[in-house]
């Protein structure tokens, strides 16, 4: 029994125990809570022992929350997630900011950033010191970088230089007279020193010796050499036997002769005056200008060897002058020249691009081209562009360097320009010159051909080797040339195609006209039954024509005797001019028989001043402006530039036959109106046609088809001005002759004499013609027209 009661004793206090654990094990907190006295409170995960990683990991801070945390990286870092905060259970990682790649200039002007863990650091460039005198510093400070004067320190350059500070650095230049041995014009650093240039540069001087003085250095030159007065420049050579003697020229040549004589004369007193004296550019200009002028003023060379001559002298006159004028140089103009001269002087090689421009005439040039070897420079660089006025009528001609085609012939067609340099070797230029040249004549169909004067071929001859056109317009031609010499531009002419025939249609149509103009003078000259004074003026018409096509036949090309041919051109011109005023008479009389029906006709006199006498000083002008305008060198006719002492005239009187005429046919188409009232309109239409076009060929309006053989593929009008002007003898003798009723009835008057005589009695032929001269006589004082 008592056994029972403590078994049911230790039952009971089993389960009491059990009771009370359950009750202790009921209270649970949350995650980042601690149980602490029944009670639950935050968990501190940021709490860590000190050397112990946290739990953000490397570079981050703990930052504890109720019941959590998270991480931020510190700073100069960032997380890989590219947030500001991120929590433990994330892969992120806190990463190095590198501010030297993200910021632009973040240590401020003359410094370098090297980045750094957490932040980065600036250091200064050489020459340059922070504000604060550290060389480096860092985010935090507020240091700036200035420039390190090294010249305030004396002994940085020698005792024979100046310092010249520049920002972050300086550099040495030598005092004059002094220089370095590299040649370098300045020096940093004590790797050189300055030396006296006379002793480490032998060749300063070229041919003289050199001295130093305290504005620098000067030459004395040795004999036979100079540097043109000026102290500081290389002593070059002064050959006056470039002038070699020129006494050959004393008689073909006077003026060129005197300009030799005063090139060699200037040359020869440069080599002996003192060296403090230098030649007057200017005086000397002057007077080059001055002869030029005389010589051009006078009468073309026309002689090659002449012009050859007269451009050597002025190529090496102006190389010879052009050192001793000021720079940067002289623009000048005469009545025969203009001139453009540039002048660039000093130590230094000159490099770049300039331009020398004129009126007509432009250069393009390097000064390097122009000044020639570095080696050799004399301290000086010269380019000249002298341009002539009219040259080109002394040097027209010459053209046996030139390969022409078929058919094709040469014209100076710009002026001539010699272009000179202080380079002495021009003959191959490694850079090409351009030169523009103006055209003396709008060209609308043009080709151009660029050229310069050959002196070394035969006596003188244009030549295109080396030089090619690079743009040609109606208004100017490009050139481009590898050498220096005198320039000009050919105009290329063309022979007129199918010659042959040209002149077999006028060898026909003259020799017909030379027949048809005798049986008109003999017709105008023996009837005495059709005289009047528009017959004389059809005589003497025919007359003048007839002479001049004589003329033309027998000594159009006949060019082996210059004088005579000259003859010959002045003959053709006062005919040919004489044929147009007696046809300009024509037309004046004709308007007065048939517009003003006048009674009164011209005196003889005042016909004959007319028809010989206004040619005749027509021509005598022309002899005396350019009597070397009379024959070229194909034919005994007027030069091309001259024609115009013709065509002028020409031109007047075909402007006033034309106006003229235009009133007769009003007053002829009345008259065929008034005088006909019963002809058809279609009758009308065909007389008016043919008077018309009779009378237009009779004043002698086909010669305009003469204006325009001045130009390549005019050969319609070629064959117009041939076939009517070789055919105007037979339109004559149509119009006058054939187509007169008067005439016709003579005609057959002395055709019944001469072939059927005894047919008719004497009597009868005397009744006839005395009954038929009455008729003639009215119609011819009526003014009546027989056509």
């Amino acid at each position: 029994m008592v056994g029972c009661r403590w078994n049911l004793l230790i039952v009971a206090l089993y389960l009491s125990l059990s009771t009370c654990t359950l009750s202790v094990h009921s209270l649970s907190c949350p995650k980042g809570f601690l149980t602490e006295k029944d009670n639950c409170i935050d968990d501190d995960e940021c709490l860590v022992d000190e050397g112990t990683l946290g739990p953000c990991g490397q570079n981050a801070i703990c930052i504890n929350t109720n019941g959590s945390f998270y991480c931020k990286c510190i700073d100069g870092f960032i997380s890989s997630l590219k947030t500001v905060t991120f929590s433990a259970d994330t892969s992120a990682k806190c990463r190095d900011i590198n501010e030297c790649l993200n910021q632009i200039d973040i240590c401020r002007p003359h410094a370098t950033c090297k980045n750094a863990s957490p932040h980065y650091s600036c250091t200064c460039l050489d020459g340059f010191i922070s504000s604060t005198g550290n060389k480096t510093f860092g985010p935090r400070d507020n240091d700036t970088c200035e420039d390190i004067d090294e010249c305030k320190n004396d002994k940085v350059c020698d005792q024979n230089a100046f310092c010249n500070n520049t920002m972050g650095s300086y550099y040495c230049v030598c005092k004059a007279g002094f220089g370095l041995k590299s040649g370098q014009s300045n020096y940093t650093g004590d790797q050189e020193q300055c030396e006296d240039i006379c002793v480490i540069d032998k060749t300063i001087c070229g041919n003289g010796t050199c001295h130093r003085e305290d504005r620098g250095h000067y030459c004395t030159c040795n004999s036979g050499f100079t540097n043109y007065g000026f102290r500081a420049s290389r002593c070059t050579a002064l050959d006056c036997d470039d002038l070699k003697d020129t006494s050959y020229l004393k008689e073909t040549f006077r003026d060129a002769y005197e300009l030799m004589v005063l090139l060699k004369e200037s040359c020869l007193e440069l080599t002996e005056r003192e060296e403090s004296k230098k030649l007057n550019g200017e005086d000397f200009l002057e007077r080059l200008l001055s002869i030029i002028d005389d010589l051009l003023a006078g009468e073309p060379f026309k002689d090659d060897k002449k012009v050859s001559t007269f451009l050597d002298v002025v190529e090496n006159a102006m190389k010879l002058i052009g050192p001793f004028m000021q720079p940067p140089g002289t623009n000048r103009s005469s009545p025969h020249t203009e001139l453009q001269l540039l002048l660039n002087r000093g130590v230094d090689f000159p490099q770049g691009a300039v331009t020398l421009s004129s009126m007509k005439t432009r250069l393009d040039i390097k000064m390097e081209t122009a000044a020639g070897d570095p080696s050799s420079y004399p301290g000086f660089t010269v380019v000249s562009m002298l341009s002539y006025a009219n040259l080109n009528e002394s040097a027209e001609g010459f053209y046996s360097g030139m390969k022409p085609k078929a058919g094709e012939r040469f014209q100076i067609d710009s002026q001539v320009v010699t272009v000179s340099v202080s380079n002495l070797n021009t003959s191959h230029l490694h850079e090409p010159v351009n030169i523009t040249l103006k055209h003396l004549k709008k060209q609308d169909k043009y080709n151009h051909t660029c050229v310069f004067w050959a002196s070394s071929q035969g006596g003188g001859t244009w030549s295109a080797d080396g030089c090619r056109v690079v743009e040609s317009t109606s208004e100017h031609t490009k050139c481009s040339c590898n050498h220096l010499s005198s320039f000009a531009v050919l105009l290329a002419l063309y022979d007129m195609e199918d010659k042959y025939e040209l002149e077999l249609i006028s060898w026909v149509g003259l020799s017909l006209s030379l027949v048809c103009l005798s049986i008109c003078i003999l017709t105008f000259w023996l009837i005495h039954s059709i005289r009047s004074p528009r017959t004389t003026i059809h005589l003497h018409l025919c007359i003048s024509l007839f002479i001049a096509i004589l003329i033309f036949l027998a000594g159009i090309s006949r060019t082996e005797d210059p004088v005579g041919c000259a003859v010959v051109a002045g003959l053709l011109h006062f005919f040919f001019l004489a044929a147009f005023c007696w046809m300009c008479l024509e037309g004046i009389q004709l308007f007065r028989m048939v517009v003003l029906v006048f009674n009164t006709n011209f005196k003889t006199l005042y016909m004959m001043a007319g028809g010989y006498g206004v040619p005749a000083v027509i021509v005598a002008i022309s002899a005396i402006v350019d009597y070397k305008g009379y024959g070229t060198e194909k034919h005994c006719w007027l030069k091309l530039g001259f024609i115009w002492s013709f065509f002028g005239p020409v031109c007047i009187i075909i402007i006033i036959n034309i106006f003229f005429f235009l009133i007769t046919v009003r007053k002829l188409a009345q008259k065929f109106s008034s005088l006909n009232p019963d002809l058809d309109k279609l009758q009308k239409i065909k007389a008016f046609t043919i008077t018309a076009v009779a009378q237009l060929c009779v004043l002698g309006t086909m010669w305009i088809f003469g204006c325009f053989q001045f130009e390549e593929g005019t050969i319609v009008m070629s064959y117009l001005f041939t076939i009517f002007g070789s055919l105007q003898g037979v339109m004559l003798f149509v119009m006058h002759c054939l187509c007169s009723k008067q005439v016709r009835d003579e005609y057959r008057n002395i055709l019944s004499k001469c072939c059927a005589p005894k047919k008719k009695r004497y009597s009868e032929f005397s009744s006839s013609n005395s009954s038929k001269a009455p008729v003639s006589k009215s119609s011819h004082d009526t003014g009546e027209s027989h056509i």
